[in-house]
């Protein structure tokens, strides 16, 4: 008997290496010289188009995935724009365009992921969208390794690695 390929499956707990390039082929991210990326399947760890064209893939295998923004990280609203005055930031924040940033809406608690686009005189550009919306996605990805997720793993819907947590 031959032992059954494991294959990328829910609450798999999925290893693979990656980049990431846009529609022009400049690489955007990728895991080579780092540790491959970990995360549990079917938890909506990843970007579902990627997600969904790892399921059934098996160790050692290798694609090239496109992931339309519908998939990824959604069309570009043009108008997503703020301008957040100065003094609305701690005084020993550095802020720089390309940052990331989680703002409170003070009326209604949510929170909202931000990106600094550009710093005025009369305040930083702020953008709702996230860099990538908008981009339709290149994936070359291989997977490296496959095991079951732990039962702890499974209720928090993420990978724990050596006792630490990754948020």
């Amino acid at each position: 008997m031959t032992e059954e390929k494991k294959t990328v499956q829910k609450d798999d707990v999925v290893s693979i290496e990656y980049t990431l390039t846009d529609s022009q082929g400049h690489v955007l991210d990728t895991s080579e010289g780092m540790e491959p990326l970990e995360y549990l399947h079917g938890h909506n760890n990843i970007i579902p188009g990627l997600e969904k064209e790892l399921t059934g893939m098996s160790v050692g295998e290798e694609k090239h995935v496109v992931v339309p923004p519908e998939d990824a990280y959604g069309p570009r609203h043009e108008n997503a724009t703020q301008i957040i005055p100065h003094e609305a930031f701690p005084p020993e924040m550095e802020v720089e365009p390309g940052m990331g940033l989680q703002m409170r809406d003070t009326t209604t608690g949510q929170v909202y992921e931000v990106y600094v686009t550009e710093i005025r005189p009369e305040g930083v550009v702020v953008d709702f969208n996230h860099p990538l919306a908008g981009e339709t996605l290149h994936f070359d990805v291989k997977v490296v390794d496959i095991r079951p997720a732990t039962p702890d793993e499974i209720a928090h819907g993420h990978v724990h690695s050596g006792g630490g947590h990754h948020h």
